[in-house]
Order: structure tokens, then sequence, then C-alpha cells
């Protein structure tokens, strides 16, 4: 993966409408089903690679390799490996792991509550 070097001010380089933003590509590194879900189902503790793909269900290995790397690699998640025979690898959330939990628990609690509204939208729309 490469580090791309990001040129402005730290404003500059928080702002999504920006399209060379260190903040866009963040975003597009976490705001992805599948890495959302990784931070919904890890926020409950500690966990195995084989845990986290039983409880996210319809993630195939290469994609839970790949978010688990964006992940680790933006500093949401830790990965440890213990010298063991066969090595055992586990995942938690860091401290801005679980910040941004709070905010997907929130879009999940918003899921839940508008999801009757948007069924009808879609049925309405698709008529």
């Amino acid at each position: 993966m490469v580090t791309k070097q990001y040129a402005g001010t730290p404003e500059q380089q928080a702002d999504l409408m920006r399209a060379d933003s260190l903040a866009r590509e963040i975003f597009s590194d976490i705001a992805n089903k599948w890495a959302l879900l990784i931070i919904e189902v890890i926020g409950d503790g500690t966990l195995r690679f084989g845990e986290v793909r039983d409880r996210v269900q319809g993630i195939s290995h290469k994609m839970l390799t790949q978010n688990l790397r964006l992940l680790e690699r933006n500093g949401l998640v830790e990965r440890f490996v213990h010298p063991t025979v066969p090595p055992k690898v586990e995942y938690t959330l860091t401290e801005a792991g679980h910040g941004l939990r709070r905010t997907v628990d929130g879009m999940c609690d918003w899921t839940r509550r508008f999801l009757g509204h948007i069924e009808q939208s879609r049925r309405r729309f698709d008529a």
C-alpha cells in the first residue's frame, strides 16, 4: 500500500469536500458496509479472524482480510499475533475505533428507527 503525501493545512486535509484531502481517503476506507460491520462486531471485544468472519455473514475471506488491513492501517483496529503454532491472531478496537463505533451504533439505531419508513418509500418509488 502506497502512502500518499498530502499538501495543505490540517483544515484542508480534514475537508471531505476537497478531492485531494486525507479525510476523503479515510472516509472512503471506513464508509463501506464491510468496514462498518467489522467495527460493530469487534466493538464487543477481542476476536479472532474466524470469529469476525462468522459474525459478519456473507463476507469473504478476501474482503475480511482487506478491510481488517485498512482498519489497522488507519489505527482503528489493533492486530495481535500470539507466538504459537499455529499462530493465533486477534483483533480489537483502538480508542479511535471505539470512537467510530459510537457513530456506527448511532447509524444502526437510525436504521432500526426508520426501516419501516424506508421500506414504504422504496415501495412507492418502485411502483
